[in-house]
């Protein structure tokens, strides 16, 4: 999932020569939902532009305030073409998540945002429809925010597994073979200063 948080003065979505939403001072979120996604990532996107310090303090600190804190308003509009890929000079977006299910699950995030702040202050454009999305960045601050990325190829998750299994055998060999060549380090010590102490004895009692 990949977000574009922009901070802004003021943001507004028009569908048509109708305004569908807007908000003054907070932050704009676009929002593109990737097929691999799940509600994990959906929980850390929200989780994580809730809570960026994206805002002064009262005696003017910059990077100290998140949008909560500052109780801003928080307007997120859908944007599957942050999925894009090239090719060529043509854009794709098969990586985005197909509509009817990106929004229900963009549905239950907008729910997550509501449920985690105040509802009144979360605002939304609408789905599917040809917006326009007017934006007055305040700074310009713009973070750029993916949700923790899970390898599809599966030679590199074949890759990490092996990888994984490595790490596991040698946490798992290391502490027994070291105390096996401890031990056997231990009874050679044992055996050659037993052989050298009878060696002494037995000259002492020779004549």
């Amino acid at each position: 999932m990949k977000a574009i948080i922009q901070r802004v003065t003021k943001a507004s979505v028009t569908v048509g020569e109708d305004q569908v939403s807007a908000i003054g001072r907070g932050l704009c979120v676009l929002l593109g939902i990737s097929v691999d996604d799940t509600q994990k990532d959906a929980e850390y996107l929200v989780r994580k532009l809730l809570n960026l310090r994206l805002f002064e303090d009262e005696n003017g600190k910059m990077w100290s305030k998140s949008v909560m804190e500052k109780e801003y308003e928080v307007l997120c509009v859908s944007q599957f073409t942050l999925q894009c890929v090239l090719k060529g000079n043509k854009p794709d977006f098969h990586l985005a998540m197909p509509a009817e299910l990106a929004q229900p699950f963009y549905g239950s995030i907008l729910e997550n945002m509501r449920s985690s702040y105040k509802p009144e202050l979360i605002k939304d454009g609408q789905f599917g429809a040809k917006m326009q999305v007017h934006i007055q960045n305040d700074g310009p601050v713009t973070i750029e925010l993916t949700s923790p990325s899970k390898p599809s190829d599966p030679k590199q998750l074949s890759k990490q597994e092996k990888q994984q299994q490595r790490k596991e055998k040698t946490r798992s060999k290391g502490p027994s073979e070291s105390s096996r060549e401890k031990g056997a380090l231990r009874s050679r010590q044992d055996t050659n200063a037993s052989s050298g102490a009878e060696g002494d004895v037995s000259s002492e009692r020779e004549p």
